[in-house]
């Protein structure tokens, strides 16, 4: 399997996986009553008794009756004693966005996923784990997932105790609640620290106009910095437990961020196929980030854009014969490419 460094800018490498003790498997999924939803779990070769080392995964699934969009938030926190060097990101094709950022102390992983995963859809990052000479092994790993358009809070969160080398019963994360922002106008191109107020905020990820913001939450607060915007634009918290927006909104004064690069569409894997639909597309080319395909003016399906692939399922087509395959960004419509349906 070819793996991804789960660091922003970083190669692709390969990696094989540190074998200690006995694998642990994680508990099964559970059922969902919202239609996207995401599930996490973990699993691995925790350190514990002879071994002072370790590994581990974070693992999720796309566990709805449809399709899983926008940004996904993991969190990986590991007790007193523990710590690893970050996470390596399983999954192809690079039909995504992905950034992680590492605590200061090495003991907290949290990662934005942003894609389209399909049901069924699932992977993981694995994290080497150290234990610290003369301290205890012990205290628990908890693991959690939140996206904006799961309603269904269950699921969202794994617990494994270190000590007793078993997991824990499963918990729901108290519904957040946002009183307010501390600041609420800032530049279009974005850098503006705002803190977020609130309760149950912990696990949290920001989105300022349903964008990312980076930053850190606590049970009460989130402290992040605006990406570039224009007008005015929405504020919530999206953590395990549920979504909850800020009574005011966060207003970009000034001129707006740059639009980015025009998509470019260089190559389609799959050049033909029935007029049926159905048929699985990859596109290759540049700046393709959170692009929309369409075949020959009609929207595709299950359409996932990473910077340079995006996959999508070809509808289908009132007749055989070519038509045009283009992507469009905030930053434009590519030159289209060709693709030919056959009866």
């Amino acid at each position: 399997m070819t793996t991804r460094l789960a660091k922003a800018g970083l190669a692709v490498l390969s990696v094989t996986a540190l074998s200690t003790g006995a694998a642990v498997a994680a508990p099964a999924d559970v059922p969902s009553t919202s239609a996207q939803h995401v599930t996490v779990s973990q699993g691995g070769n925790y350190p514990g008794g002879f071994f002072k080392s370790g590994n581990m995964t974070a693992n999720w699934v796309s566990s709805g009756t449809s399709d899983l969009t926008g940004p996904t938030h993991f969190t990986v926190d590991l007790p007193p004693g523990v710590t690893t060097d970050g996470g390596m990101f399983y999954s192809t094709p690079y039909d995504y966005t992905f950034t992680e950022t590492l605590s200061a102390d090495h003991r907290r992983l949290e990662a934005v996923l942003t894609g389209t995963r399909v049901v069924g859809k699932s992977e993981f990052i694995k994290l080497n784990l150290f234990t610290t000479p003369g301290v205890p092994i012990g205290g628990v790993i908890t693991v959690t997932a939140a996206n904006p358009n799961d309603t269904d809070p269950t699921g969202h969160v794994s617990r494994y105790d270190l000590g007793s080398q078993s997991y824990l019963p499963a918990t729901v994360q108290a519904a957040p609640a946002v009183t307010g922002l501390d600041t609420t106008t800032g530049p279009g191109a974005g850098g503006t620290s705002v803190t977020v107020s609130g309760s149950n905020l912990s696990n949290g990820m920001v989105l300022v106009g349903g964008v990312p913001a980076p930053g850190t939450c606590t049970d009460t607060a989130c402290t992040v910095t605006t990406p570039g915007g224009s007008g005015s634009a929405p504020v919530s918290v999206v953590t395990p437990g549920g979504t909850a927006t800020a009574p005011a909104a966060f207003d970009y004064t000034g001129a707006a961020p740059p639009a980015p690069p025009a998509p470019v569409v260089s190559n389609l894997t799959t050049t033909s196929g029935p007029v049926a639909g159905g048929t699985q597309v990859y596109l290759q080319g540049s700046n393709l980030t959170y692009g929309s395909v369409t075949f020959g003016g009609v929207p595709a399906a299950h359409v996932s854009c990473g910077p340079s692939f995006c996959s999508a399922t070809a509808p289908a087509a009132a007749t055989p014969g070519p038509v045009d395959v283009t992507v469009t960004t905030a930053g434009g419509t590519s030159a289209a490419v060709t693709y030919t349906y056959t009866a």
